[in-house]
Protein backbone atom coordinates (compact mmCIF):
# COMPACT_ATOMS: atom_id res chain seq x y z
CA UNK A 1 0.00 0.00 0.00
CA UNK A 2 2.91 2.30 0.81
CA UNK A 3 4.30 1.86 -2.72
CA UNK A 4 0.96 2.67 -4.34
CA UNK A 5 0.62 5.93 -2.39
CA UNK A 6 4.25 6.93 -2.89
CA UNK A 7 5.00 10.22 -4.70
CA UNK A 8 8.45 8.99 -5.81
CA UNK A 9 9.01 8.16 -9.46
CA UNK A 10 11.44 6.18 -11.56
CA UNK A 11 13.60 8.56 -13.67
CA UNK A 12 14.17 5.96 -16.39
CA UNK A 13 10.46 5.32 -16.71
CA UNK A 14 9.79 9.08 -16.70
CA UNK A 15 12.20 9.56 -19.62
CA UNK A 16 10.60 6.68 -21.51
CA UNK A 17 7.16 8.19 -20.88
CA UNK A 18 8.32 11.63 -22.11
CA UNK A 19 9.53 9.96 -25.32
CA UNK A 20 6.24 8.13 -25.78
CA UNK A 21 4.14 11.23 -25.01
CA UNK A 22 6.23 13.44 -27.28
CA UNK A 23 6.21 11.05 -30.24
CA UNK A 24 2.59 9.89 -29.94
CA UNK A 25 1.13 13.39 -29.53
CA UNK A 26 3.22 14.70 -32.42
CA UNK A 27 2.25 11.82 -34.70
CA UNK A 28 -1.39 12.53 -33.89
CA UNK A 29 -0.82 16.23 -34.57
CA UNK A 30 0.69 15.32 -37.94
CA UNK A 31 -2.68 13.88 -38.97
CA UNK A 32 -3.93 17.48 -38.84
CA UNK A 33 -0.79 19.16 -40.17
CA UNK A 34 0.01 16.93 -43.14
CA UNK A 35 -3.25 17.58 -45.04
CA UNK A 36 -2.72 21.30 -44.48
CA UNK A 37 0.86 20.98 -45.72
CA UNK A 38 -0.40 19.20 -48.86
CA UNK A 39 -2.92 21.98 -49.39
CA UNK A 40 -0.17 24.58 -48.97
CA UNK A 41 2.20 23.04 -51.53
CA UNK A 42 -0.66 22.27 -53.92
CA UNK A 43 -2.38 25.01 -55.85
CA UNK A 44 -5.58 24.86 -53.85
CA UNK A 45 -7.53 27.88 -52.71
CA UNK A 46 -6.90 28.52 -49.03
CA UNK A 47 -9.77 29.66 -46.84
CA UNK A 48 -8.61 29.97 -43.28
CA UNK A 49 -9.16 32.00 -40.11
CA UNK A 50 -7.09 35.17 -39.66
CA UNK A 51 -7.07 35.76 -35.88
CA UNK A 52 -4.10 38.16 -35.81
CA UNK A 53 -4.97 40.15 -38.97
CA UNK A 54 -1.87 38.85 -40.75
CA UNK A 55 -3.85 37.67 -43.74
CA UNK A 56 -5.33 34.28 -44.52
CA UNK A 57 -2.27 32.92 -46.31
CA UNK A 58 0.34 33.93 -43.65
CA UNK A 59 -1.95 32.58 -40.90
CA UNK A 60 -2.26 29.30 -42.76
CA UNK A 61 1.54 29.10 -43.21
CA UNK A 62 2.02 29.58 -39.45
CA UNK A 63 -0.45 26.79 -38.69
CA UNK A 64 1.26 24.46 -41.18
CA UNK A 65 4.61 25.31 -39.58
CA UNK A 66 3.24 24.55 -36.11
CA UNK A 67 1.20 21.42 -36.85
CA UNK A 68 3.53 19.84 -39.41
CA UNK A 69 7.12 21.04 -39.02
CA UNK A 70 7.08 21.60 -35.24
CA UNK A 71 5.55 18.15 -34.79
CA UNK A 72 8.49 16.68 -36.71
CA UNK A 73 10.94 18.63 -34.52
CA UNK A 74 9.22 17.37 -31.38
CA UNK A 75 9.30 13.76 -32.60
CA UNK A 76 13.06 14.10 -33.02
CA UNK A 77 13.37 15.96 -29.74
CA UNK A 78 15.08 18.85 -31.51
CA UNK A 79 14.27 22.34 -30.24
CA UNK A 80 11.44 20.66 -28.39
CA UNK A 81 10.44 23.46 -26.03
CA UNK A 82 10.48 26.14 -28.74
CA UNK A 83 8.58 23.88 -31.16
CA UNK A 84 5.98 23.10 -28.50
CA UNK A 85 5.36 26.83 -28.02
CA UNK A 86 4.21 27.13 -31.64
CA UNK A 87 1.76 24.26 -31.20
CA UNK A 88 0.56 25.66 -27.86
CA UNK A 89 -0.26 29.03 -29.45
CA UNK A 90 -1.95 27.31 -32.41
CA UNK A 91 -4.11 25.15 -30.14
CA UNK A 92 -4.99 28.11 -27.89
CA UNK A 93 -6.13 30.06 -30.96
CA UNK A 94 -8.08 27.03 -32.22
CA UNK A 95 -9.80 26.46 -28.88
CA UNK A 96 -10.42 30.02 -27.75
CA UNK A 97 -10.85 31.87 -31.06
CA UNK A 98 -11.67 29.61 -34.03
CA UNK A 99 -14.05 27.37 -32.07
CA UNK A 100 -15.11 30.00 -29.51
CA UNK A 101 -18.81 29.75 -30.37
CA UNK A 102 -18.82 26.00 -30.94
CA UNK A 103 -19.97 23.46 -28.35
CA UNK A 104 -17.30 22.15 -25.99
CA UNK A 105 -17.04 18.86 -27.87
CA UNK A 106 -15.77 20.73 -30.93
CA UNK A 107 -12.99 22.55 -29.04
CA UNK A 108 -12.13 19.70 -26.68
CA UNK A 109 -9.43 18.25 -28.98
CA UNK A 110 -7.62 21.60 -29.25
CA UNK A 111 -7.63 21.90 -25.44
CA UNK A 112 -6.35 18.34 -25.06
CA UNK A 113 -3.46 19.03 -27.46
CA UNK A 114 -2.82 22.29 -25.63
CA UNK A 115 -2.52 20.42 -22.34
CA UNK A 116 -0.23 17.72 -23.77
CA UNK A 117 2.14 20.19 -25.42
CA UNK A 118 2.17 22.36 -22.28
CA UNK A 119 3.38 19.23 -20.50
CA UNK A 120 6.11 18.81 -23.12
CA UNK A 121 7.07 22.46 -22.63
CA UNK A 122 7.25 22.14 -18.84
CA UNK A 123 9.07 18.80 -18.62
CA UNK A 124 11.13 19.04 -21.80
CA UNK A 125 11.96 16.25 -24.22
CA UNK A 126 13.64 13.93 -21.74
CA UNK A 127 16.79 11.91 -22.07
CA UNK A 128 15.85 10.21 -25.35
CA UNK A 129 16.03 13.25 -27.61
CA UNK A 130 18.40 15.14 -29.87
CA UNK A 131 18.18 18.05 -27.44
CA UNK A 132 19.68 15.83 -24.76
CA UNK A 133 22.34 14.48 -27.13
CA UNK A 134 23.35 18.03 -28.12
CA UNK A 135 23.12 19.70 -24.70
CA UNK A 136 24.54 16.80 -22.73
CA UNK A 137 23.46 15.83 -19.26
CA UNK A 138 20.07 17.12 -18.20
CA UNK A 139 19.63 18.83 -14.90
CA UNK A 140 16.63 18.30 -12.68
CA UNK A 141 15.50 21.41 -10.88
CA UNK A 142 15.22 20.94 -7.12
CA UNK A 143 13.17 24.13 -6.72
CA UNK A 144 9.47 23.85 -6.02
Amino acid sequence: MKKILSTAYNAGLANTWLLLLRVAASLLMLTHGYPKFQKLVGNQTIQFADPFSLGTYPSFILVVFAEFFCSLFIILGLGTRVASLFIIVTMAVAGFYVHANDPFGKKELAFLYLLVFLTVLVFGPGKYSLDHAIAGKSRVSKRY
